[in-house]
């Protein structure tokens, strides 16, 4: 189901709206559209991303380089044979 939504814009962003859809051959709807998934995108990774790094965070993970030697750290277990040093 789709819905209509009705947006005021200034003049510089609608006149700026009106060129990229005739250089991208787009409607206007469709990059509205197409901007609106994006910012929903990166809120809900923003969001995500503030969650998974508090946990992080709990377990002593702050940087990529915590990231990265906890990675190292399980694939030494995944590949070491049980039981070996």
């Amino acid at each position: 189901m789709k819905q209509t939504v009705t947006v005021s814009l200034p003049d510089e962003i609608s006149s700026d709206l009106k060129r990229i859809a005739k250089d991208e051959g787009l409607s206007k709807s469709q990059i509205i559209l197409n901007a609106l998934q994006d910012y929903i995108f990166i809120k809900k990774f923003r969001r995500l991303r503030s969650k998974m790094m508090a946990k992080a965070q709990a377990h002593g993970i702050f940087t990529d380089e915590d990231v990265a030697d906890s990675t190292q750290v399980i694939r030494l277990r995944v590949t070491k044979p049980c039981g070996r040093n």
